[in-house]
């Protein structure tokens, strides 16, 4: 039964993120199609000339129209009309702060990839002796630095993002000499994040036991042959013990 047990632990390690991802996929797709597909002429349609229904059309039409806009918006005619338009959403109360705003985060995110989180850290939060994870942002010279930097340590805008949904969070402006920084990339912490502490990245440092003792290698995450291995060691470590006289 422990043998089992633990075959089926690995095949559903193996086919629950594989169903989890198909789902997201099919899902994103199936939502893109809902709104793309009643603005397509039925003569450029597929599903008007065939007898089964092609998902990922209204994808495909929505990134092909996305790249065309960028296109045009790179020349200076259609440059002329983006800044027109803008002119237009900032005359208006409410739209102009929310566009400013998604128009901001959207530009940090892909254009300028140098200020996107790079670095892991850890602070003390929410009371001594107590580590949160967060990501780190920059070092950059704003109001906050020059009205809090008094003692010359200089402040760091860090992320710290809450379990299990890393996209929400809090914003915190820390000394930097009270982060200590990782060697775990953005998606380590991130899988760390969500799973809340049960995937944790693997480690080849030294790591010192409570009896002074020197780890070397140690790997946080087993492989699935691991797992699989596992299930085979009760029944050899049963057989052992079965082999030895009796004293």
């Amino acid at each position: 039964m422990t043998r089992l047990r633990n075959y089926f632990l690995t095949g559903f390690i193996v086919c629950a993120p594989l169903a989890i991802t198909v789902y997201i996929v099919w899902s994103l797709v199936g939502w893109v199609d809902s709104w793309v597909r009643p603005y397509i002429p039925h003569r450029y349609d597929p599903d008007t000339y065939l007898p089964i229904h092609i998902p990922g059309f209204g994808l495909v039409v929505a990134i092909v129209g996305i790249t065309l806009i960028g296109f045009l918006t790179a020349n200076i005619v259609g440059r002329s009309i983006v800044i027109f338009g803008e002119r237009i959403l900032s005359r208006m109360p409410l739209v102009r702060g929310v566009y400013k705003a998604l128009k901001q985060i959207f530009e940090t995110v892909l254009s300028n990839k140098s200020e996107m989180f790079r670095t892991v850290g850890m602070v003390e939060y929410p009371r001594k002796g107590v580590w949160s994870i967060v990501f780190v942002a920059g070092e950059k010279q704003t109001e906050i630095n020059a009205k809090l930097d008094a003692e010359g340590d200089p402040l760091t805008a860090v992320f710290m993002p809450c379990t299990p949904n890393p996209t929400t969070g809090f914003l915190m402006y820390v000394p930097k000499s009270e982060v200590v920084i990782l060697d775990m990339t953005i998606e380590d912490g991130a899988k760390l994040i969500v799973s809340a502490g049960l995937v944790a990245p693997e480690y080849d440092g030294k790591l010192i036991t409570a009896n002074g003792e020197t780890i070397d290698g140690v790997i946080a995450n087993p492989t699935l042959a691991e797992i699989a291995q596992g299930a085979a060691q009760p029944a050899r470590s049963k057989r052992t013990a079965s082999s030895r006289p009796n004293r």
